[in-house]
């Protein structure tokens, strides 16, 4: 009965938990989550040789499910509250403004079951995997945040600053033990993203008014779009409790985004941006040999010079539309450490340092998408309920940093004297539940 139980509930909540959506902001790894439900979140993301959940296991290294001593459906739900601020300076005028941009939650659910070749198992999972949120509201004394100008000759800023993408990853994976100590998995991958955008600086600006100053359109008007990828892993289990790990994700390419917008009287206009997912290079140690005690350890390197609409920077011969935001390849390692303190309780503790993806020379085109925090620091425990149940709660803390940069103008370059800076603070609570049979 229990085992029939979890299966049903693991495909309703599978299927039910597609109604919510993800944005993360501030201290992902560019757009990349660090971790997937309070287990994993709690130890920092590091889990590339150190199976602890389902959730961590099957989306940081596939093949590592075969390494979890049970069948487990575990759920997790995260509210994430960024804290963002935007000041800028442009000759005598200066000011800041503060982003509203809410709580986001978050979903996990991931299930993983061993047949009963014992040789091979089986996973699915759904996660939030990337994202981000920015709400600033327009300014009349932040020159970056005034509204933008109608009359030509006349400065003008951004006006109300918006962005929002949520990545929606849907992961069912395979694993299958070569030998007791060696394992490979693979898992084909399919994205639900949306991107949401004021003003959407990526299309040429429209004059449709005849004012002589053109303006750009927002991009808000965005359906949910597919992409689709995959990820491998291989899992080695060594002699005195020494684990090693490594996967690669390919790049999530997407269909081309579509923005059903307005130009400057409200006329219709139909534009499209090119954006994906970037490759992701894993690699990761894991030691168990005191008891009670698993210390893990993980690289990782992002590929964003290569990947639609991350690779280039700089205004289009248009001298108004942006080319992409410019970010660079960057690397981050995070540790984790998990303590059985009883039969019931287990702690955890983890640290992240992440590389900023793009210099401060192109902080003007990240104003919308401040993903800057180099420290994140994690606490979280589980508490064993009965034989099958425990209850897992994390809390994850993004340290405040901030990037200047000069105001760029379209056709001359960076504005003598101007600057535009980006801080950023994030805060996370994750908690979650995981039923094994």
């Amino acid at each position: 009965m229990l085992r029939s139980f979890v299966r049903s509930a693991g495909l309703w909540a599978l299927s039910a938990i597609s109604v919510f959506t993800v944005a993360d902001s501030g201290w992902a790894q560019g757009i990349a989550v660090q971790g997937v439900g309070p287990v994993n979140r709690s130890m920092a993301g590091a889990s590339t040789a150190a199976p602890i959940d389902a959730a961590g296991a099957i989306h940081w290294n596939p093949a590592t499910i075969s390494g979890l001593p049970h069948n487990e459906v575990t759920f997790g739900l995260e509210l994430l509250l960024p804290d963002e601020t935007l000041f800028s300076t442009l000759g005598p005028a200066s000011g800041s403004t503060d982003a509203e941009s809410g709580v986001a939650p978050i979903p996990t659910v991931a299930w993983v079951q061993h047949a009963e070749d014992d040789r091979i198992t089986y996973g699915l999972g759904m996660f939030g995997v990337a994202g981000y949120r920015a709400n600033y509201p327009a300014s009349l004394t932040n020159p970056i945040s005034t509204p933008q100008s109608n009359t030509p000759g006349v400065p003008g800023g951004l006006g109300r600053i918006f962005s929002e993408l949520e990545v929606l990853q849907i992961v069912p994976t395979v694993s299958f033990a070569v030998t007791d100590r060696l394992s490979i998995g693979f898992a084909p991958t399919v994205s639900l993203a949306r991107i949401g955008a004021q003003p959407l600086f990526l299309v040429e600006p429209d004059d449709a008014d005849g004012s002589g100053q053109p303006r750009y359109p927002d991009g808000l008007g965005n359906r949910y779009h597919w992409g689709f990828g995959g990820q491998l892993g291989i899992y080695y289990i060594a002699d005195g409790g020494w684990h090693w790990g490594a996967s690669i994700k390919s790049p999530q390419w997407f269909e081309e985004f579509r923005f059903m917008t307005t130009d400057e009287i409200g006329g219709p206009r139909l534009e499209t941006v090119n954006i994906d997912y970037p490759m992701i290079l894993s690699l990761g140690v894991a030691y168990s040999g005191i008891e009670r005690w698993v210390i893990a350890v993980d690289a990782r390197y992002f590929d964003y010079k290569n990947t639609d609409g991350f690779r280039t920077t700089g205004f289009r011969p248009d001298f108004a539309s942006v080319l992409g935001l410019g970010w660079n390849n960057i690397f981050s390692v995070s540790t984790g450490v998990q303590y059985e303190y009883t039969e019931r309780l287990t702690l955890r503790g983890g640290y992240t340092y992440q590389q900023v993806p793009f210099s401060s020379s192109r902080t003007i085109f990240n104003v919308a998408s401040p993903l800057i925090i180099e420290h994140v620091a994690s606490v979280g425990a589980s508490y064993q309920w009965n034989r099958h149940v425990a209850f897992n709660v994390a809390y994850v803390h993004g340290f405040e940093n901030s990037v200047t940069g000069p105001i760029e103008q379209p056709g001359t370059g960076p504005i003598p004297g101007s600057s535009v800076t980006s801080r950023v603070a994030a805060y996370a609570l994750s908690v979650g539940a995981t039923v094994r049979y």
